[in-house]
């Protein structure tokens, strides 16, 4: 068997392991304690703590499904439940937002419903970037209100400059006609992926990193610092003291040029370090009951975006007597500064903890993609290859990953 060293067990580095581990010797790399990457939880006070995100499970590929169940028992171990999220625009509206107009005070409906009827007699260009498509997507008035303060405050970035492309599947795409009947008849969302979803019982997404583990040759405690390509027998020397045929890099690309010795990217070096991202502080906080999934947050009036109340994914995630839940800010934020915040966000949060995450969100321009692609033919012809969402700086929601992650290995599989 050839052998194949993976860097990085998240969720995309375990997933290719155990679909290589059949027919090459397989050995992963993890500099933390515990496997899961950005899907990693803490247990603080006795309450469960996603510290990026709230990561649940569903997917529209068949495949991974499929492999997926493979690992757990669907019954026994999840719960399944419909996506019940809100805006809060000073009281809850259903999300998403077009959906739920009726929800809204009549000046705001009769402007939506105005320009929504004009957006239908107009055949303009397409949208060419994310500002454009939400104001011909929803009209103006829904942009003022909802998406542009929501999404400023997200990605504090010009949304002018954010391509569509980095954001494919993830946004709703309805026609006029569409919103106008889902609010005759007040239907639910269900072609988003995780308008239904699966969650574990018992300890969140850190089970699934668990459970993803087991079977793995991994090694915990163990950041890789030296990568070595030798010319002469064509292996890969990881940390100058284990020997490789093949390199699969799912850690984060800016890492990748500091740890070649022989460094091949050199030419790409300056452009990957301006690769843009922003990182999340996350506050573990007991909330007012509700029953709630996410609820967003557009008013301009604090910089938290979202809180995930991920005491209601699971019974369990919550110590007894309260519900908890994760409020996200983008970026860095002093324990001093949320702390003062939480008092002007709704539902009366709490402070328990809170946690900083550098990385978590990779963002693209309309270049990235193919300076990734790029990237990736240079180091492929050297038998090291990427995957995962910051080696290949794509927005993966955790089953995207685990289908780039197969996808992947069905280029070794052929071979």
């Amino acid at each position: 068997m050839k052998k194949i060293a993976i860097i990085g067990a998240g969720i995309s580095g375990m997933t290719i392991g155990h679909c290589l581990k059949n027919n090459y010797d397989v050995e992963l790399f993890e500099k933390d304690s515990k496997p899961g990457g950005l899907i990693k939880c803490d247990v603080v006070e006795g309450n469960l703590y996603h510290m990026v995100g709230g990561h649940v499970f569903n997917s529209k590929r068949q495949d991974v499904l499929d492999w997926f169940w493979s690992f757990f028992d669907k019954e026994k171990e999840f719960t399944k439940s419909t996506r019940n999220a809100v805006a809060f625009m000073e009281k809850p509206i259903g999300y998403p937002v077009e959906n739920h107009l009726y929800q809204m005070g009549d000046d705001i409906i009769k402007k939506v419903i105005n320009e929504l009827l004009e957006l239908s007699l107009k055949k303009g260009d397409n949208p060419k970037n994310f500002e454009e498509f939400l104001k011909k997507q929803f009209g103006l008035t829904l942009y003022e209100e909802y998406f542009k303060p929501y999404n400023e405050k997200i990605w504090k970035k010009d949304l002018s400059k954010v391509p569509l492309s980095w954001l494919e599947g993830k946004l709703p795409m309805p026609e006029v006609e569409e919103i106008i009947y889902n609010n005759i008849k007040k239907e639910q969302e269900t072609k988003m992926v995780h308008s239904t979803f699966f969650y574990p019982k018992n300890n969140g997404s850190q089970f699934l990193a668990n459970r993803l583990a087991e079977g793995l040759n991994i090694n915990l405690n163990t950041p890789v610092e030296t990568l070595f390509k030798n010319d002469i027998t064509k292996k890969w020397l990881v940390n100058s003291d284990k020997e490789f045929d093949i390199v699969i890099f799912a850690g984060n690309i800016k890492a990748l040029p500091l740890m070649l010795e022989n460094n091949f990217l050199n030419e790409y070096q300056e452009n990957i370090e301006k690769l843009d991202f922003h990182g999340t502080t996350s506050v573990l906080c007991e909330i007012n009951v509700n029953d709630f999934s996410w609820i967003y947050l557009p008013d301009t009036k604090f910089d938290a975006h979202r809180i995930i109340c991920t005491g209601n994914f699971s019974k369990n995630n919550n110590r007894e007597g309260i519900l908890s839940a994760t409020i996200e800010f983008t970026d860095f934020m002093s324990e001093a500064d949320l702390k003062e915040q939480l008092k002007n966000i709704p539902f009366a949060p709490k402070y328990i903890d809170h946690r900083y995450t550098k990385y978590t969100y990779p963002i693209q321009d309309v270049d990235t993609r193919e300076f990734i692609s790029q990237i990736k033919k240079v180091t492929e012809k050297n038998e090291l290859y990427l995957t995962g969402r910051f080696a290949e700086w794509e927005y993966y929601n955790m089953d995207a990953a685990m289908g780039a992650a197969m996808d992947l290995s069905d280029t070794f599989l052929k071979n």
